[in-house]
Order: C-alpha cells, then structure tokens, then sequence
C-alpha cells in the first residue's frame, strides 16, 4: 500500500514536468506566462548586480556615495551597475529600462547581450536606444519567429502595413510614406509571395490605387484582380502600363506645381512640395507599384527588344527618382537582382531604400540586396535555412537591419480579403484600359443524391 501511495506521490509532480516540457515545446507563449515570466523575473531580481559586475558593465561608484557607504557602514564599497527601472511584463518577454553611468554608451550594453540571456534563462535579448543616457533592454521569451503571429494590436495607418515579426518581438511596418521604395529578393520557395500577399491584403483595405506587372502571366498577381486598378500580365502590357504611369506622374506635379503660385501672405501651410501637402479634395490617391519578377522586364530575345527594354527600366528609374512627391511608390521583387541584367539595373536598385532579403541561392544574391546598406547581415541572409519559409533580413539606406518572418496567408484567404474590398478602388482614369477583367463566380450545380423514380406509362 506504501508503495502504491508513493508512485502516486511521485505521479504529480512527474505529470507536471512533462507538461511543462510539452508546454516550452508546442505553446512557448503560454509556458512563457505561466513558468518562464516568473522564473526570469527572479533570477533577473536576484543576480542583477552580479551579471552587470560580471558583464563589465558596472563602475566606480561617486565620491559622495563611497563616503556615504563608509559612513554608515563597514562594508566594502562595491562598483555600482546601471540603475534599472520597473520591470514591464509582455505577453512575449520582459522589458527593462537602464540608465547608463557616465562613460557607457549603448554600444557595451549590446556587447554584453549574449552573457544576460544565458544569466537570466531567456532565448534573447536585445538592446534599443531610448534618448542620451538611456537604453530599453528587450529580452524575449521564447523564439518569436518559429509560431508567428502578429500583435492583434499592431497599428494600422494609411500607407502603413505590420507584414512580419521582428526577431525582438516587435512588428516589422511597412510604411511607404517613410520608406517609399523597396526591394524584396528571394529565392523560389523562399516566403517572398507570402510577403507580397500580406502586403496586398493589408493594402486592399485602405484607400489606394493597386498595380501589378506580373510578367509570369498574372499566376501571382491574378488572384488579387478584383482590388487591382491595373494589371500587366507580359513585358508588352508592361511596356503600355509605364509610360501611362509616367504621365500620371507628371500630371500630379502639374497639379502640385499650379498649387505653388504663392500669393502673397499665402499662409505657410498651404506651400508645399508633394501631394501631401494638397488638401484632401484635390489629392490624388496613392498609387503603390508591384513588380513580380522584375528581372523579366530586363530580359530580351533579340536585339529589336532591346529598344523596349531600355524604354521600362528609364521608366522605372523615372517612377523610383520621382514618385514619391507625386504619392507613387514601387515594390520590386525578383530572384536575383543585379548588374547583369543590363543596363540601368543598378542605378534602379540604388533608388530603392528598403531592402529585404529572403532565402537566396548563393552569397552573390544577397550581396545585391544588403551589401550596399548592411554589409554585416549578408552572413545572416545566407544562413536562412531551407525549412524556414517566410524568414527574411530586412534592411534600408540607414545601415539598421534585423531578422523577421513573415505569418502564414494562404492564397485563397488573401483572394478574398481583395473580394470584399472590391469597392474600394479608387477611380483613376488613366489606369481604367489596364483594369483587369474579373469573372463573375462560377455557380455550382447541385449534384442530386437521390436515384429519380422511373417513368411509368
């Protein structure tokens, strides 16, 4: 009977460490906030001013303080660590500001970032610079880009789209007011349409124009017709969709230009140089350019289409020097993206302020998207393993860069948030003869289940 009480004893708590495990494995987040929060919390309290002595992070105490402690005191006087500030709980990590000690700067704080995730038991951690003399230390939980989801509270403005997850955490933007030009280089299998649907399904329910050149005959931008303004399914429909692009750039900065004839005592407000400083009645609605494959519009068979290839790329480096104070923007996909696919190819991508880098077949490739702006995260972007889809290096003009990951979307439910924003597309005339026809849904007839009774004469 002894025995039996004791294997029922020893049953519980066996029970509760394996569901633990099932839970850090399966559920990270909700191990996270019933087992790795608090366990964290404690060992961060407890060892805190022996990891920073440990890290090298701390320093001489002031004058005023060391007589203080001798006066009071016996005790040693010991260097004193950064001073921290509250702990702030997150549904994925723990957030701590520390205010550094003269002499420190961010710098050694992040150097230090591998030694503070061991010591405190968290899978990483992060450091962002807050204002002079303070840091945010962002140590994330569990591995926030194996299970993707997105904050069901991430902003959502105009021109603004939460597409992925950053490695911190926190949710990559898209913001094409802020970054007007991009390009997104992956391999095949890589997440690079995953990335495009997030992006058009977040569009579509804003009040934007949409165009597509899909010069793979629409496969990949097909579905998402019915929200499109306009759609180039080959290089010659692409060849009569740019100029008309062009041309409407040129219209709006007419427009911005007629807006400029500054009368004197013109308040200061009504000057402005874009369309955003248009009122609302007269500005034109934005238009943002997707290009799927945009090494087929550089490629050519024979030397007659040389001419037609030169004309889109100048056409293009027109849109990406110039569209943005006219409210046009570019997105540029592609597999490889270099000097060798002719002339204007580099001085196109050069335009192109952000940068994000899928998987990609050899080393060459993402050099072509990050060498110019992050040179350290070309390592990074080679070693994207094959499993991972959606997981890319994201990067701009800036030098900034990070690892995200894409969530999941499938084709069909991308399709039909484009559906049910149907009515949303906006009336620009010039792109009406490239709208592209949508097919009424096809009916279903009924299959009957039931045998008909036989005819009796």
């Amino acid at each position: 009977m002894s025995e039996l009480v004791t294997l029922a004893e020893l049953g519980v708590p066996l029970a509760a460490i394996g569901g633990a495990v099932y839970a850090r494995k399966a559920h990270p987040a909700v191990y996270w906030a019933t087992i790795g929060l608090p366990s964290s919390v404690a060992r961060l309290m407890a060892s805190y001013s022996s990891t920073m002595e440990a890290c090298g992070l701390t320093v001489a105490p002031s004058r005023l303080r060391a007589l203080a402690v001798r006066a009071t005191t016996r005790r040693e006087v010991r260097p004193v660590p950064p001073r921290r500030g509250l702990i702030r709980p997150t549904s994925t990590g723990l957030r701590i500001r520390l205010r550094l000690a003269p002499g420190q700067e961010p710098a050694d704080v992040a150097a230090s970032c591998e030694r503070l995730r061991h010591a405190w038991g968290v899978h990483a951690v992060h450091v962002r610079d807050i204002k002079p003399g303070v840091v945010e230390l962002r140590l994330v939980g569990f591995d926030v880009l194996r299970q993707v989801k997105m904050p069901r509270n991430a902003e959502r403005e105009l021109l603004a789209v939460p597409v992925a997850v950053r490695e911190d955490a926190s949710v990559f933007v898209r913001d094409y007011r802020a970054v007007p030009h991009e390009l997104v280089l992956g391999a095949t299998l890589s997440g690079k349409s995953m990335f495009l649907r997030n992006l058009l399904a977040g569009l579509a329910a804003q009040p934007v124009a949409l165009v597509g050149i899909d010069c793979k005959r629409g496969v990949e931008l097909a579905p998402f017709a019915p929200r499109l303004s306009a759609l180039a399914t080959d290089a010659d429909e692409a060849a009569e969709l740019l100029p008309v692009l062009v041309r409407e750039m040129e219209d709006r900065y007419d427009l911005i230009k007629a807006r400029q004839g500054i009368a004197p005592g013109t308040p200061d407000e009504e000057i402005t140089s874009d369309v955003w400083g248009l009122p609302d009645d007269e500005r034109p609605v934005p238009i943002v350019l997707f290009v799927d494959e945009v090494a087929e519009l550089f490629l050519v068979t024979s030397r007659k289409d040389e001419d037609r290839r030169d004309e889109m790329v100048t056409q293009l480096i027109r849109l990406a020097q110039l569209g943005r104070a006219a409210g046009i923007y570019l997105e540029i996909c592609g597999q490889r993206f270099g000097a060798e696919l002719g002339k204007g190819a580099t001085m196109l991508r050069a335009q192109l302020t952000g940068r994000v880098c899928h998987r990609v077949n050899d080393e060459a490739s993402a050099r072509m998207a990050l060498g110019d702006v992050a040179p350290e995260a070309v390592g990074v972007a080679c070693s994207i393993p094959a499993d991972s889809p959606g997981l890319a290096v994201s990067g701009d003009t800036s030098g900034g860069w990070g690892r995200m990951r894409t969530p999941y979307l499938s084709l069909a439910d991308a399709a039909a948030t484009c559906r049910e924003y149907t009515e949303l597309v906006p009336d620009v005339p010039a792109l009406e003869p490239f709208r592209p026809i949508v097919p009424a849904p096809h009916e279903v007839t009924p299959i009957a289940v039931t045998k008909p009774r036989p005819a009796t004469g």
